[in-house]
């Protein structure tokens, strides 16, 4: 565990951005003034391996508390507090608001069958693109719903609430169920063309997979909040009665988080890795490769996201016995680092690949080519997810926790020819949180105020000429592989 600040703030009221990843929870105390961070924490989470991937959510709230308690005076201060977590992962909760069994995360992929047969039954991807802006991958929720009803029956039937990861958390602390149309849009059953700001639940779908809607969260309308802190929480360091923002998804934290306008393209580079941009216009992508997602504010966020980014890379490096620094150019080599599945593309029972070895290949160059398969993956959907009328020379923000390290940054220029950005700002989905609650405050659009706190400020690498020798390896590679991939 780590903390550091508690210094006085500036003149403005404090707030807290929470963000509840999949490792770890961070919490970071803001003046809403000026957005400097006076006090921040964090706390680790546990995840467990085996078939699946799955946490207890009564951790996350440990991890909260112990985060916040961090923050020291600072915390007890804020006016205001909302959480950004992760997405998509299925929080069923008993009659007393207990856990029925751990957490299923956004990357247990073992809802796989059930995705297959879901958007099937729906009359194809094309429908469910349509239906929802989305095509289901194994990640979203409603197929993690229909997992368990196939497999854990009885655990289904006790089942009295289902939530989010970021849902459960506002719910503790309001003592109401509540989430956000960005979040929400990430399940599988919520839709937003129908005019109103919070969207709808889609009762068709949730008849599919024998979900009573009633058991759903209330989707909060943007610049809502979902409460206040409620009272008689031991332990907490939050006052009673600090407003509560709704939070929403990791990812549509991070776009308040930076302020993000249209047209400005994003890769994030963490556990998992994703593409995305602000947009005015529904998505409605029926390859999958770009989920239709709703952001925070009243627009959308069409993402492409992959699951094998930073940890798959890491993994290579200590497989090979190298720094993840000590990359090497040059040399044929090619690596697909699918370990856990991947959803983009999409080859959710696919493993890693590695081809083209010679016998001068150095261990350096399958590390370099495992990070450009990575990068690959996520570039591959970058013309989707940006509107056609987007600046093909705008930056990229590079985000996220790859985005510190060398070898990262100078893949992603070398295999987009773009310039790219990297903000100093480091926390951006706890920074995007504190910008939802600060705008609940001042009445501002929490993206505003994000970029009036200059969080999009950083470091501006010029572009460098495209590598299309490594691009057609890699796309030759994967389409004579594909066949294989798919298991």
């Amino acid at each position: 565990m780590t903390a550091t600040g508690g210094r006085a703030s500036g003149d403005g009221p404090l707030v807290v951005g929470v963000d509840s990843s999949t490792q770890s929870t961070k919490a970071l105390v803001v003046d809403a003034a000026t957005g400097e961070v006076v006090a921040r924490g964090q706390a680790p989470h546990r995840v467990s391996g085996g078939a699946g991937r799955e946490s207890d959510p009564a951790q996350w709230w440990e991890a909260l508390t112990e985060a916040l308690r961090q923050c020291g005076a600072a915390a007890e201060r804020a006016e205001a507090v909302a959480v950004g977590g992760q997405q998509h992962g299925l929080v069923t909760l008993d009659a007393d608001g207990r856990p029925v069994r751990p957490a299923m995360l956004w990357n247990d992929v073992r809802s796989a069958p059930q995705r297959d047969r879901l958007v099937e039954e729906l009359g194809g991807a094309e429908a469910w693109a349509g239906r929802i802006g989305s095509v289901p991958a194994p990640a979203f929720t409603i197929t993690k719903w229909a997992w368990l009803r196939e497999n854990e029956p009885e655990a289904a039937a006790r089942t009295a609430a289902v939530r989010l990861p970021h849902d459960y958390l506002t719910e503790r602390l309001t003592g109401r169920g509540t989430t956000d149309r960005g979040d929400a849009s990430g399940t599988g059953w919520w839709r937003g063309e129908d005019g109103s700001p919070a969207g709808l639940y889609d009762e068709d779908i949730l008849g599919r997979v024998a979900l009573d809607p009633a058991l759903l969260p209330e989707v909060v309308p943007p610049g809502s909040a979902a409460g206040a802190v409620r009272g008689g929480l031991d332990g907490l360091p939050l006052k009673p009665g600090a407003v509560v923002g709704a939070g929403t998804g990791d990812n549509m934290a991070a776009a308040l988080g930076l302020g993000l306008r249209p047209g400005r393209p994003v890769l994030s580079l963490g556990t998992s890795g994703t593409v995305y941009a602000v947009s005015p216009r529904r998505p409605a992508d029926p390859t999958g490769t770009v989920a239709g997602f709703a952001d925070a504010r009243g627009d959308w966020l069409p993402l492409a996201c992959t699951l094998n980014c930073t940890l798959a890379v890491d993994r290579f490096a200590e497989l090979l016995g190298r720094d993840r620094e000590a990359v090497e150019p040059g040399g044929s080599a090619v690596v697909l680092p699918f370990l856990d599945g991947e959803r983009t593309p999409n080859l959710p029972y696919a493993s890693g690949l590695l081809h083209g070895l010679r016998h001068d290949t150095t261990p350096g160059q399958v590390l370099q080519a495992a990070y450009d398969g990575a990068v690959y993956a996520l570039l591959s959907a970058l013309d989707l997810v940006l509107d056609a009328d987007a600046d093909p020379r705008a930056p990229i923000l590079l985000i996220g926790g790859g985005a510190r390290g060398t070898a990262w940054r100078e893949t992603v220029r070398r295999l987009s020819g773009r310039p790219v950005l990297v903000p100093e700002a480091s926390e951006l989905v706890a920074l995007g949180a504190a910008a939802q609650a600060a705008g609940l405050l001042t009445g501002e659009d929490p993206a505003e105020v994000a970029r009036r706190w200059g969080t999009d400020r950083g470091v501006s690498l010029d572009p460098v000429e495209r590598d299309e020798a490594a691009l057609e390896r890699l796309a030759r590679t994967l389409r004579s592989a594909e066949p294989l991939l798919k298991g």
